[in-house]
């Protein structure tokens, strides 16, 4: 295996290339505007409109890019609280946050340094409107008791981790959702989609982010 690699996507932010995986952790036209897009734009701004407390699951807490965006926000909104649960098999080393250069594009230095500083397993209230957890965990086995208001859904790519895209999978993360909670996620994969509505999820097929036509949002409705 070869060790994870640090590239600037098109927008001027970093990406990681997973050494494990041969993948790139975010988009290659702009990690940022991806993230901005797809997570923050049509999943957390979203579903404030409707909920001012969000309970919030990541599937792959991986670089801190989507936790250090919703914290953002929450810190922006007072009237939004976020509870924040990020998930992760292969955390990125100590020197490679140290180079990212997310700190510098959001202006929040000492927030980014904060999340991959504190303690795995544990609950952290970084702040009055964004309590943080990131869970040291196999996202095929999510041994969660509790159920959620929103999924990032941020696995590798289905040519990568084919076994995330598929009904037996999905049908875990449905079961962590509360009814009517939402899950955003880049991918748009034919196989995907139609796993989604077999599972009882309620599909939108929204413009993507740059360099992608879609992307999804899936509503749990029965």
């Amino acid at each position: 295996m070869t060790q994870n690699e640090i590239y600037v996507s098109n927008d001027g932010s970093h990406s990681i290339i997973s050494g494990r995986f041969g993948e790139s952790y975010h988009s290659r036209h702009g990690a940022l505007q991806e993230s901005l897009h797809v997570f923050i734009e049509h999943g957390l701004l979203h579903l404030k409109e409707e909920k001012s407390s969000i309970s919030l699951l990541e599937f792959g807490f991986g670089s801190g890019l989507n936790s250090m965006l919703t914290w953002k926000v929450a810190d922006t909104d007072s009237l939004l609280h976020v509870g924040y649960t990020g998930l992760e098999m292969y955390p990125i080393s100590k020197d490679m946050v140290s180079r990212l250069n997310y700190p510098e594009l959001l202006q929040m230095s000492d927030q980014f340094a904060k999340i991959h500083e504190v303690k795995w397993n544990i609950r952290h209230e970084l702040g009055p409107s964004f309590h943080f957890t990131k869970i040291l965990m196999d996202f095929s086995a999510p041994a969660i008791k509790e159920e959620f208001d929103l999924i990032y859904y941020d696995p590798f790519a289905p040519s990568c981790q084919p076994e995330m895209w598929q009904t037996p999978q999905l049908a875990k993360v449905r079961g962590l959702m509360c009814d009517g909670a939402i899950l955003v996620t880049y991918c748009a994969k034919g196989s995907f989609k139609r796993a989604l509505k077999e599972l009882g999820f309620e599909v939108e097929e929204l413009p993507g982010p740059p360099g992608k036509r879609e992307m999804i949002r899936a509503k749990k409705i029965r």
